[in-house]
């Protein structure tokens, strides 16, 4: 029997078999989910300089204007920051918090860039990186699940910024914990910002608003100053539309074919992250540089979808182009899925995963 190519016909495929997120059950200790509280490594370079502006959206440069007179204000004897990191504790108490607001909020639909801002705010806030914490809504509510309430308050009391990208209010609980948390930093000091994302559509249509977080953050609404960052979706201007789905012997031979590429079946993908809490997905992916699945087609239960929103976001965290044979992304979630209360986080997913699908395009075609 003959050799299978790699892609474009470039020769028998010898290259030792490629990884496997299937065979992966990583064991994350806690102190690296503190840690891992930064800018995802597609953020590293994005400073307020490197945002552009829409010239038709004046409230993105509106926004860019306040954030960085927020940063400039947030440096030594701004806030609680003792110069040293409490990462467990440690340390003299900090002080109150000055009156007045110490968060901002950007409100604003898919990809008008505000997790570029709010990277942008960490990278400018004068302060050790040990004392500035960035991540997810859900990466905040795991550091809770992993550390205990009252730990993570003594963790992240004396850091001067958190920064919150992708706040969610879908599960009343997380909600009621996050927002306790929040309340418990304010006091001690912390500066906070964070980011919501719109549904795509009409605008003000089921809609995550302003007046949705501030009610929802109840006494802590004071702290924030909410900027409205209106746009388009940047990941879609100008781009070509998400290649169809390859077939499974391309994607199979370009995994065999590219150094740090993992291939797994969809199905058998989706029943693995069962067993892997969400809080090890960034982990499960480490050492990969590209993602080959074979066979997707749609989820078939919210659990397994949330789940897999959640893998979605830490292979865009980390740019890991994902080359997939069976259906496309945007087939992945049913209109039921696609019409209930999380469908802001399926959407997301389908915006991202097709992001890195058009990626993954030069594996088979380098053009």
């Amino acid at each position: 029997m003959s050799s299978p190519l790699a892609p474009s016909g470039s020769g028998p495929i010898t290259d030792p078999a490629p990884l496997s997120l299937c065979a992966r059950e990583p064991r994350v200790p806690a102190d690296r989910l503190v840690a891992e509280m930064v800018p995802p490594p597609r953020f590293d370079s994005v400073r307020f300089s490197t945002y552009l502006p829409d010239p038709n959206q004046p409230s993105q440069t509106e926004a860019v204007r306040v954030l960085e007179g927020f940063a400039a204000g947030l440096g030594p004897g701004g806030t609680a920051g003792s110069g040293k990191r409490r990462l467990f504790g440690f340390g003299k108490a900090p002080k109150k918090a000055p009156a007045g607001p110490r968060g901002v909020y950007l409100d604003g639909g898919y990809g008008v860039g505000k997790t570029h801002l709010l990277a942008s705010l960490w990278h400018a806030t004068p302060a050790e990186p040990e004392l500035k914490a960035f991540g997810t809504f859900v990466e905040l509510t795991n550091l809770v699940g992993a550390l205990g309430f009252q730990q993570t308050v003594r963790t992240l009391s004396g850091h001067r910024l958190l920064c919150i990208d992708e706040f969610e209010l879908d599960d009343p609980g997380d909600t009621v914990l996050v927002s306790t948390l929040l309340g418990k930093l304010v006091d001690a000091g912390v500066a906070l910002a964070a980011t919501s994302n719109t549904l795509p559509g009409k605008l003000g249509e089921g809609r995550f608003a302003a007046a949705d977080f501030l009610r929802e953050i109840q006494g802590l609404s004071a702290h924030f100053r909410a900027l409205r960052i209106d746009g388009e979706d940047y990941r879609h201007r100008g781009l070509p539309e998400a290649p169809a789905p390859y077939s499974d012997e391309q994607v199979t031979g370009a995994a065999h074919a590219t150094e740090g590429a993992s291939l797994d079946a969809f199905s058998p993908l989706l029943d693995h992250l069962a067993r892997v809490h969400p809080s090890r997905y960034g982990a499960l992916t480490d050492g990969i540089r590209t993602v080959c699945l074979t066979g997707v087609r749609p989820v078939p239960d919210q659990s397994t979808a949330l789940r897999l929103v959640v893998l979605a976001d830490r292979l865009y965290d980390r740019e890991v182009p994902v080359l997939a044979s069976g259906l496309p992304f945007d087939q992945l979630f049913s209109d039921e899925m696609l019409n209930g209360g999380y469908r802001k986080k399926y959407f997301r997913a389908i915006s991202r995963l097709t992001a890195l699908a058009r990626d993954a395009g030069r594996l088979v075609d380098p053009r």
